[in-house]
């Protein structure tokens, strides 16, 4: 069982002072998530390979980078290039996504695939014996601040039935309006790695926000399966 993880979504915080926004809050996690759009895989641009430069710069915090783009396959070794940690990428938009994860693993990185809420988990089935992570998307990707879907709930639950009954060991990301009032049904169903944007940054007191995350998570987890 891996141990929980809050993984706070740069989206959320205030460019224009990320430097700060990010020491703020790295005292509290051992990881931030980035939210990679290309405009063309999602219809919203955010942040590419300048700010992840710039990030490892300022933080030795674990760099979960989360591509939203129609090109990993030119675009995942870069950011790996430029300190990203782990790469997580939507398969169905290359014809050979197991050949990516390989690449990925042999320039040192941790590889997850990525679950929009309306594809099932038999898409990436062939691939959870390969990857670091499995993210399951809470919302549409795309743009942040949007409401929790609870009809994943169950993909959730069915993806951490596939690692047990196949002694797998990829950790199960949620990303997509995790609240204190929604982080207990992921972890219920088996979620270990928490993205949250405005539940963290949001908040005046960050260190407090991302507590109250891992008490809800914490206080939900089964203690031997579901």
């Amino acid at each position: 069982m891996h141990d929980l993880v809050v993984s706070p979504s740069i989206l959320s915080a205030d460019f224009a002072r990320l430097g700060d926004e990010v020491a703020d809050v790295a005292p509290s996690v051992p990881w931030l998530h980035v939210d990679v759009m290309d405009g063309h895989y999602v219809p919203n641009l955010t942040i590419g390979q300048p700010v992840v430069k710039s990030l490892r710069a300022v933080t030795d915090r674990f760099l979960d980078c989360h591509l939203m783009i129609s090109d990993p396959r030119t675009y995942a070794p870069q950011f790996i290039a430029l300190g990203a940690e782990s790469v997580t990428f939507h398969p169905e938009v290359d014809d050979d996504p197991l050949s990516i994860v390989h690449e990925l693993h042999e320039r040192g990185a941790h590889v997850g695939v990525a679950l929009k809420p309306k594809l099932p988990l038999s898409l990436v089935e062939e691939l959870l014996p390969h990857v670091d992570m499995l993210l399951v998307m809470t919302v549409e990707p795309g743009f942040g601040g949007q409401a929790f879907m609870t009809e994943v709930l169950p993909k959730i639950a069915e993806a951490d039935d596939w690692r047990r009954a196949n002694d797998a060991s990829f950790r199960i990301e949620v990303d997509g309006g995790i609240t204190v009032d929604t982080v207990a049904g992921t972890v219920a169903a088996g979620a270990d790695t928490l993205v949250a944007g405005s539940a963290v940054f949001d908040r005046d007191d960050r260190s407090a926000a991302v507590r109250a995350l891992l008490d809800a998570a914490i206080a939900a987890r089964p203690t031997a399966g579901r």
